[in-house]
């Protein structure tokens, strides 16, 4: 095997004084010895202080700007391994660590790596490049760190060559989750790709749509970026812009880009939620910035600088509007506090970090704790003294509190349960071993025991995923002011399984209706009723709000579509917010004009019963003799009571016995009522009519009970065919918009008609018949008043077709009664009111003598007009064998042709006055 011995360079900065280092232990920040030397990389210091704008020489520049926050970090590390060693976790084996400050930067990270991967137990720090790393043994077994995504990714690939496991406290990029490119990295963290979704969600469920989002320019900005891109969009939530700032804080053009981007929050005035993935260092020049600008929003904090107490201490921060922020969950804090506590008297003889600080913290000994950590970030090292042991015990006892109160639970927890995983990876791993002994195992197998351990801790059950992730879930935070001072309060957890947010109280679900007060959205929010209509913009969430049209309805809040009511059952008026259940309607029996109609039928009855009694009264008189006897009469009166009694059946819900009888009833009650009146036309052209071949033909064609019966029955004929192919039946019209309309559907249009038609022809007949006796005797000339019931028929029905066919709604029924009464009560009047006027009021004509005479004085008319008819034929017919009178003298041709016309007259008026009253009283007086 090729090996390649590649000598390591010494570098780094001395963390007590601004000169370079000397020796390789120079660089290391905090170091412990033990049996299995674990690596952890943290940012005490927040950026490198160069005085050019590139570097010309390879050192690293000094570091600068002490951050309270990764210190405590640091801190939280060294405890947990302490605590480790003294429980009996690992007997008789102590963990011991090495630290190093990254200074925020990838270079100082991957020179820290560096020096893991040396060789262990070398004179020199030397790290052998080999083609299979199996068998070697760098210097320490596993690193926990960093923090930001840029400089952990930068460091886990130099820590691949070796598989050396890496387990990272708050390095969140989704792209370390693939364990092809980042093989050995491990988090105790969730990935971005949770942490972005659980802010869309937050922001749907607050109905903002219109949100801006500020992210830092390296690995860990773009990628969280462009991640809750693609979860914001998938909620229908625009992005109104996307600033991002450079990631390293000594860029001179931070300023300027911070400036720009405070001036792109101003223009976009609709934008009241911005998403923050940025550096502590960059919130806190931010808001600084914008609270001389008096800008208030409602900031989104990611897991960065959520519970950052450097910046919830910027004096006036409450200006800045309200803060909501994603952190991991927490855990049992009692311990660690106690650490803090008695932190003075924890050795700092091999931890430069503690007696840096102790340093600055003299450094501000009269400065007050909200000004403390500002001082402390502040102050250079090379402006720092040396402070007797003495003193900087003193100040550790009077500011015990202040570290406490920069603790981010969250991020502790999230260490010791990287620190608690390495520690049951290695029990699991040394039950067969002897890891007193350095080299009893390599990193690699360390790192196949770490991806399947499973731990617990204060009764949680913790292990990796295939992903290497620990998903422990997040906790959503509130900055709120209480007394004065920004206090950062937990609003509920985020279950990442369920996509839920577990809210804790009452108070909690009043903070987040208060969010949802807050607009941030580029349209206005459309109501119920209206739904969305995208203008021209290239964001679906700018819109115009139009309303429902009819038939149609939203019932939420920025509908993209509104829905369709089902136009069978339900109908909506323009901007509704539901369905409206149709009404269903027919002709009830309380509508004022079935009202109407109904007692127009029951007036007609009360008529037919009336001319019934009066008929039965006066039988033997000549009036009702001539209408054909009582029984022609009471059926014709029969059958108009059922025609008006057939109107009931067109009224009230409708049915499939009422739809089928209403028609059937009225249409052989009708022809029947027509066959009567027919027969009777008939009977009184052949009582009246004196030309003997018409006489002849009539006689043959008169059979009353026939003609009757045939009439009438071809009608139950077509109704019963009806009945049985194609029965009326009850249908919902659903045409109109509002409304149900319930109504007999005739079943068959051919049907209906063939029944009206058949009727039509019927009263056809019996008008012609009745026009041609139009002229019978002036008191008792029936067959006139029956061509009028004909004609007001045939008005009638010849206006209800046209009415018919274009009447719809519940009063379509309405129509036909009309037409039935127009016809029913026209033919009553016409046929029976004459008569009841002659017996009520003419009751002189009323009698036989009377009857008498004016057949006699008929006839008589009729025959003297045949009479004069024969005469004038005669007299045309001699005057061609006659001489003229002017000739000289009448001839004896002429006079005997005079005397043969007087004696035709009076043979003529004989044989008809013997006719008239011989045939005529006893045949067919009771008949005309």
């Amino acid at each position: 095997m090729a090996l390649l011995i590649i000598p390591m360079t010494c570098f780094g900065s001395t963390l007590a004084t601004s000169q370079p280092c000397q020796t390789p232990d120079d660089f290391v920040a905090a170091t412990s010895p033990g049996h299995i030397m674990i690596g952890g990389l943290f940012a005490i210091h927040e950026k490198m202080l160069s005085s050019e704008d590139y570097p010309r020489r390879p050192e690293i520049q000094k570091c600068v700007g002490f951050e309270i926050s990764i210190f405590l970090q640091a801190l939280a590390m060294i405890h947990s391994i302490e605590m480790i060693n003294n429980s009996p976790l690992l007997s008789g084996v102590t963990l011991g660590y090495e630290i190093y400050d990254t200074c925020t930067e990838a270079t100082v990270a991957m020179a820290a790596a560096l020096r893991f991967l040396s060789k262990l137990s070398c004179s020199r720090e030397t790290m052998e490049f080999m083609c299979d790393h199996s068998s070697y043994m760098p210097r320490v077994k596993a690193v926990i760190g960093a923090g930001y995504s840029e400089i952990t990714m930068a460091v886990s690939r130099m820590l691949n060559l070796q598989l050396m496991p890496q387990v990272s406290y708050e390095s969140t990029a989704e792209i370390l989750s693939d364990k092809i490119r980042f093989p050995s990295f491990l988090r105790t963290v969730p990935s971005d790709f949770y942490q972005t979704k659980a802010m869309a969600h937050l922001i749907q469920k607050s109905g903002w749509n219109w949100i801006g989002i500020i992210a830092t320019d390296d690995d860990y900005g773009r990628l969280a970026l462009n991640t809750f891109a693609v979860q914001i969009t998938a909620n229908n939530v625009c992005i109104a812009f996307k600033e991002v700032l450079p990631a390293f804080l000594s860029d001179n053009t931070i300023e300027i880009r911070i400036n720009e981007t405070l001036e792109k929050i101003i223009a976009e005035a609709q934008v009241n939620v911005i998403v923050v993935f940025l550096r502590q260092f960059h919130v806190f020049n931010l808001f600084s910035k914008a609270i001389e600008r008096n800008i208030n929003k409602i900031w989104i904090a990611s897991d960065n600088w959520s519970t950052a107490t450097k910046i919830t201490t910027i004096p006036n921060i409450k200006r800045i509007g309200k803060v909501v922020g994603f952190t991991f969950t927490r855990g049992n804090m009692s311990s660690f506090h106690s650490f803090l506590q008695n932190l003075h008297i924890f050795p700092s003889e091999n931890n430069k970090l503690l007696h840096e600080y102790a340093m600055l913290l003299s450094a501000c000994a009269y400065v007050k704790d909200s000004d403390l950590s500002q001082c402390i970030s502040n102050h250079s090292q090379g402006t720092l003294a040396y402070k007797a042991n003495e003193d900087i015990e003193r100040n550790f006892s009077l500011r015990n509190d202040f570290l406490w109160d920069y603790t981010e639970p969250g991020l502790v927890h999230s260490i010791q349960l990287a620190v608690l995983a390495l520690g049951y990876a290695i029990r699991d791993l040394c039950q067969a071993r002897d890891c007193q002994n350095p080299n009893a195992f390599q990193p690699w197998e360390l790192l196949d025991v770490l991806k399947n351990v499973t731990f617990t801790d204060e009764g949680n059950s913790f292990h990796f995923d295939a992903h290497g992730d620990m998903n422990t879930g997040y906790d959503i935070v509130l900055w709120k002011e209480i007394n004065g001072h920004m206090t950062i309060t937990k609003m509920a957890q985020y279950d990442l399984k369920n996509d839920v947010f577990i809210i804790m109280d009452q108070e909690t679900k009043n903070e987040f209706r208060n969010l949802k007060q807050i607009q941030s959205k580029c349209s206005k929010e459309c109501s119920p009723g209206q739904m969305k209509k995208t203008t021209r913009s290239q964001h679906i969430c700018c819109y115009e709000c139009v309303n429902c049209p009819e038939n149609h309805y939203s019932n939420q809040t920025d509908m993209d579509h509104c829905l369709l009511c089902n136009n069978e059952t339900h109908w909506a008026p323009v901007r509704s917010t539901r369905c409206f259940e149709k009404e269903v309607e027919y002709l009830n029996w309380n509508d004022s004009l079935a009202i109407l109609l109904l007692a127009l039928s029951l007036l007609g009855i009360l008529f037919v019963l009336a001319i019934g009694i009066i008929f039965t009264r006066n039988l033997n008189t000549p009036v009702v003799k001539s209408s054909g006897g009582l029984l022609v009469c009471y059926v014709i009166l029969l059958c108009h009571f059922l025609n008006f009694a057939s109107t009931g059946f067109f009224i009230g819900e409708p049915q499939d016995f009422t739809c089928k009888t209403r028609q059937t009833l009225f249409g052989v009650s009708f022809t029947l009522c027509i066959s009567c009146i027919l027969m009777k036309s008939l009977k009184i052209l052949l009582a009246f009519n004196f030309d003997p071949k018409l006489q002849n033909f009539l006689k043959c064609l008169y059979k009353p009970i026939l003609i009757i019966f045939t009439c009438t029955g071809i009608q139950v004929v077509i109704c019963t065919i009806w009945l049985i192919f194609a029965a009326p039946a009850v249908e919902e019209n659903i045409s109109l918009p509002r409304v149900i309309i319930l109504e007999c559907e005739e079943g068959s249009v051919l049907a209906f008609g063939t029944m009206l038609g058949y009727i039509a022809i019927l009263a056809f007949i019996c008008f012609i018949f009745a026009f041609k006796g139009r002229k019978l005797p002036e008191h008792y000339n029936e067959a006139k008043f029956i061509t009028f019931g004909m004609l007001i028929y045939f008005i009638a029905w010849i206006t209800f077709i046209p009415v018919y066919a274009t009447t719809f709604g519940k009063y379509l029924p309405a129509v036909e009664i009309i037409v039935i009464l127009i016809s029913n009560y026209g033919i009553l009047c016409c046929t029976f009111f004459p008569k009841c006027y002659v017996i009520l009021c003419k009751q002189e004509t009323n009698t036989k003598s009377a009857f008498l005479k004016m057949i006699y004085s008929y006839s008589s008319h009729a025959a003297s007009s045949l009479a004069i008819s024969h005469v004038s034929l005669d007299s045309t017919n001699s005057s061609i064998t006659m001489t003229d009178p002017s000739s000289g003298g009448r001839s004896a041709a002429w006079q005997e042709g005079k005397d043969l016309q007087a004696q035709a007259f009076a043979h003529i008026c004989r044989e008809n006055a013997t006719r008239v009253s011989k045939i005529l009283p006893r045949k067919r007086i009771s008949s005309i």
